[in-house]
């Protein structure tokens, strides 16, 4: 399909990140008088699997488009560092091979990461400084610093021969950020006074009103909240905030206390941060094998596993599970951080199984102890003032944040405002913005050390294990078609028992019932067997239990 085959368009085509939250990769195209398309890739990547996903760790953007033009891709470029941002790198760059752009703290992860993941590839990123303005085939890029929850987050000023179209990546006002630049307002109307063909923005708190907190509200709160604890204080937040990191070590040290660190993703951010002088004047932190010698008022524990996650720091010593760390009565543990949507029932799990020890939490409904990272509807509407772009196209958000922001920015004055999907193919100059084309999209599933795709039968069949459980029965059938010694059967997931009869039982029962439902002359039939047998199974126990499980039936003729 060649959608850019026009050399006066530019085109827009979201392939993750716009209708979902994560998982964000957007490409921007200028067509070629050759037929072809230069295309440039921002971001790749990834959301994370849960209770519809069994055994998925991470799902990232089905790229099948990207690959069929891979020789009109330019470059990937990255706007910070963030999973859902970068994530995919790792398993889709080497479907594409193309350079990499990034700033030296997102660059220094990503080889961080690289360098803690057996069989990562070495992706050759090309480092540009905060600020830095750079050329790639038709586009002429410039990294514009935004506040946000990880340092080097930035927009992108997407200079063309059809206009300039400002990508803000995630972003929220903050004069004072802790960590890392501000948004600036000076540089955000410079480009409003060049002209805005098109913003395409972070809608994911546009249906929260006013302007979120500063980060140097919640160091405050932490500092007055540390001081006034009694037994041990535990903080866990994403490992990547290191605004928040600085914030809780500082409010430790106003506290008389040190910071004993526990989670390999934290350990991973802290190294790359004082790498980059950002943990400047934070005193040094301690590894957990200090943490039991520790006095109670004397330790804060920094942990990984805010968002519930089984193998994390916090799930595990929730479990009484970590060798090294615990909380007794009289402790507290304060979650900075929001809860993603999804992560609701693993974050409740945690915050019941502490209280009910007698640990006191504290989360952001009880304490100023987490802001946000993205704008509010009064940050978007500076922004819009700020840029006064002539065309908006929300993205960042599930669908009724898309819409919710398409309906501020019509309010605003906006000339056109226009809600797109992953997948659509946008034209964004010349003339009026519309959507002209559908390109493949969709969804990858992590599964263990593959890729499977969003149609395989995998995850369907998982969900039905989860839900009926399976029954497995093996036949040894003679040259006559009568059965050689007993079935053997195992079952999985099912009760044990019903209605005081064993399940094995009733299962055993049900396989002679298919056995002799067929006529003499097909028990022969191993194939015509494995499918009566099948059916009487599942018809036997859905009649005693309610549920059909997966049944697998394997015939062996001796």
């Amino acid at each position: 399909m060649k959608v850019a085959g026009d050399p006066r368009e530019l085109l827009f085509v979201p392939l993750g990140g716009v209708g979902e939250i994560g998982m964000n990769l957007a490409l921007y195209g200028i067509g070629s008088d050759k037929g072809g398309g230069n295309w440039l890739c921002v971001d790749m990547g990834v959301s994370f699997g849960d209770d519809a996903t069994p055994g998925v760790d991470l799902i990232m953007p089905d790229i099948r488009f990207l690959e069929a033009e891979r020789r009109n891709l330019a470059a990937i470029v990255i706007t910070h560092a963030h999973e859902d941002h970068v994530g995919a790198l790792f398993d889709l760059w080497p479907k594409l091979k193309v350079p990499v752009y990034a700033t030296p703290f997102t660059a220094a992860l990503i080889e961080s990461k690289r360098a803690a993941e057996e069989g990562a590839p070495q992706i050759p990123v090309k480092v540009v400084p905060s600020g830095g303005r750079f050329t790639i085939g038709p586009f002429d890029v410039e990294y514009v610093p935004v506040a946000h929850s990880i340092p080097e987050s930035h927009a992108l000023a997407l200079r063309t021969p059809l206009g300039l179209v400002v990508h803000s990546g995630d972003w929220k006002l903050d004069a004072t950020p802790v960590v890392g630049a501000s948004t600036e307002e000076a540089r955000f109307r410079a480009l409003g006074a060049e002209g805005v063909r098109a913003l395409i923005c972070d809608s994911t708190n546009a249906i929260r009103e006013g302007q979120s907190p500063s980060e140097s509200d919640v160091a405050k709160s932490l500092v007055e909240i540390v001081r006034a604890a009694k037994g041990r204080v535990a903080v866990t937040t994403f490992a990547s905030n290191v605004a928040r990191l600085r914030a809780a070590a500082l409010a430790a040290a106003a506290a008389g206390r040190e910071v004993v660190v526990v989670g390999r993703a934290m350990e991973r951010v802290i190294n790359v941060a004082r790498e980059l002088r950002l943990l400047d004047g934070v005193a040094p932190f301690r590894g957990p094998e200090t943490y039991r010698a520790m006095p109670r008022d004397r330790v804060l524990l920094l942990l990984t596993g805010s968002q519930g996650e089984q193998r994390a720091a916090l799930a595990r010593m929730a479990e009484e599970e970590h060798p090294e760390i615990a909380l007794d009565p009289g402790d507290m543990l304060i979650f900075s951080s929001r809860t993603i949507p999804g992560n609701e029932k693993s974050v409740n799990r945690i915050i019941n199984t502490m209280t009910r020890r007698g640990v006191e939490v504290v989360t952001d409904r009880h304490k100023l102890v987490h802001v946000s990272g993205h704008p509010r509807r009064g940050e978007l509407a500076l922004m819009y003032e700020w840029l006064k772009p002539e065309l908006a196209i929300p993205v960042h958000g599930e669908p009724m944040h898309l819409a919710e922001h398409a309906a501020l920015a019509r309010s605003l004055g906006v000339p056109q405002v226009l809600v797109c999907y992953d997948g659509d193919v946008v034209r964004l100059a010349p003339g009026k913005a519309e959507k002209i084309d559908e390109v493949p999209s969709g969804r990858l599933y992590r599964d263990g050390n593959l890729l499977i795709e969003e149609g395989a039968k995998t995850l369907p069949e998982r969900r039905r294990l989860a839900f009926a459980g399976a029954v497995s029965v093996a036949l040894a059938l003679g040259e006559r078609g009568d059965l050689v010694g007993d079935p053997v059967v195992e079952t999985s997931g099912l009760p044990e028992t019903i209605g005081g009869e064993p399940m094995a039982q009733i299962v055993l029962d049900a396989v002679f019932d298919g056995y002799e439902s067929l006529p003499k002359g097909r028990r022969r039939d191993a194939d015509a067997l494995a499918e009566a047998v099948e059916r009487s199974v599942r018809g036997k126990v859905n009649a005693v239990w309610g549920k059909k499980p997966t049944c697998h039936v394997l015939v062996l003729q001796v």
